[in-house]
């Protein structure tokens, strides 16, 4: 670990679609791998998933082919730029500071890393930027800080990338929940109906008082005439009067 500890670890990739937010794939890789190394067997199985949708007619005619893919700084090189050039993929990935460079015998990698170069300094490639950073961490956020998938207790490959899948794909069902409903969790869902619940009780309370106003109003509009009597006490008048006329024995 950063601070000298060692610990089991191990690397999961997203792969999200920039238009819905969706994650398309996840991959489980080793710790001790860096990003460049492990970029292109995430972007294989996104292609694959992609293709395995595409499969169906309902699904292919709202799809359109992988052109451009968003990266950020941990998965620059000259390798990698060169490779996804190759594939027919226009690379926004964001470049480190690494001084000037020395691109004697890398023709091929030279002009992939300018041609990068150039579209991160556009507006849209600016755009892409800042939306991989939005959709992208959100995608982390949701699954490894709310998910609380940071530590696990459980051993082998196989069995985190299954629990990771279960994550990925509650995510992924609560964004058509989100555009279903209104609301992509079950917690949004009740603080609604806590709403909903409030709202409806206080029209129904003011429905009530206005009624209620509407039928006194003749009540209070009507004259009590005086009735004469020869008690010294009034039979209307309040027990606080006759108090304070009559002057207990004790002069309080």
């Amino acid at each position: 670990m950063k601070d000298g500890r060692t610990h089991l670890a191990h690397k999961a990739e997203h792969t999200v679609d920039m238009d819905t937010g969706a994650v398309v794939s996840v991959t489980l890789q080793r710790a001790d791998l860096g990003d460049t190394e492990t970029v292109k067997a995430t972007l294989d199985e996104a292609r694959e998933n992609l293709h395995t949708i595409a499969a169906h007619p309902e699904a292919r005619r709202h799809l359109e082919p992988t052109r451009e893919v968003v990266l950020d700084k941990g998965y620059h090189s000259n390798d990698t730029a060169r490779d996804l050039q190759e594939d027919g993929l226009r690379t926004y990935i964001s470049e480190p500071r690494r001084g000037r460079r020395k691109w004697e015998g890398k023709t091929k990698e030279r002009d992939a890393v300018y041609a990068n170069r150039r579209r991160i300094r556009g507006a849209h490639g600016k755009k892409l930027l800042r939306k991989r950073g939005e959709l992208t961490e959100r995608s982390f956020a949701h699954c490894y800080e709310t998910g609380a998938m940071r530590r696990t207790h459980l051993r082998y490959h196989e069995n985190i990338l299954k629990r990771l899948l279960i994550h990925v794909g509650a995510f992924n069902l609560s964004l058509i929940f989100r555009r279903a409903i209104g609301f992509g969790t079950s917690r949004g869902v009740q603080e609604r109906l806590q709403k909903a619940k409030k709202t409806t009780g206080d029209a129904f309370g003011q429905g009530l008082r206005a009624i209620t106003r509407t039928v006194l109003a003749p009540v209070r509009s009507w004259h009590v005439p005086n009735i004469p009597t020869t008690s010294t006490t009034h039979p209307w008048r309040s027990l606080t009067d006759c108090l304070q006329e009559e002057a207990f024995a004790t002069g309080c």
